[in-house]
């Protein structure tokens, strides 16, 4: 399997043998969307609480006696089928997302993604990406005609003066290889990867 390497201008000045292992994989859905799922679930938070019906302030009172009214029996206006009332099964902040999955599936979807990226063209090598001064210009003097729409850059490493400069350019994500996901994978038109981390990526997911 070979993966394009381009230059500063955008244009493909060789080749690099990448691994078949990672890059080659056939794409499998079913298993995409549960990791997808599952990474989703796993980043939610319990940041949501209702109350339920001994939580509600409110009178303690019996609305009304309970025989000779014609009415429904009542015994609290907190109950869950008043207005007002608490809720039935009150969602809490202690509420938990999160869904399971194994190392071995989230590792063979990710490569299951990185696979279908190099089959459409879309994951380019690059030498290593550095700027002396923090300064968003100096950085898009390196990268501007390597970038699309939706740009992920997988650096090895990542220094103050990097992340300073890139983080005023829009659609632009730069994380190492150990923070690979699939839904940044997902939502990334092209993909730009240093040699270095390129190493990182096959030892990592071989």
């Amino acid at each position: 399997m070979n993966l394009d390497h381009i230059d500063k201008e955008g244009k493909k000045v060789a080749t690099v043998d990448v691994s078949e292992y990672v890059f080659n994989r056939s794409y499998n859905e079913s298993l995409v969307h549960q990791v997808l799922v599952s990474y989703q679930s796993n980043a939610r938070g319990g940041n949501r609480a209702q109350k339920d019906r001994s939580m509600v302030k409110c009178s303690t009172r019996k609305p009304w006696k309970q025989k000779g009214t014609g009415r429904a029996r009542a015994g609290t206006a907190a109950s869950p089928l008043w207005r007002g009332g608490g809720q039935h099964f009150p969602s809490s902040p202690e509420e938990n997302f999160t869904k399971k999955i194994n190392k071995k599936m989230y590792k063979a979807g990710l490569r299951s993604i990185l696979s279908q990226l190099a089959r459409e063209e879309r994951i380019a090598i690059v030498e290593e990406i550095n700027v002396d001064e923090p300064k968003t210009k100096s950085f898009l003097n390196l990268v501007t005609n390597r970038l699309s729409s939706t740009t992920l850059i997988v650096c090895n490493s990542i220094d103050n003066n990097l992340k300073l400069a890139s983080r005023n350019v829009p659609n632009l994500f730069i994380i190492t290889p150990s923070e690979l996901d699939p839904f940044t994978l997902i939502r990334c038109k092209k993909m730009l990867i240093s040699t270095e981390a390129l190493s990182e990526i096959e030892s990592t997911f071989s």
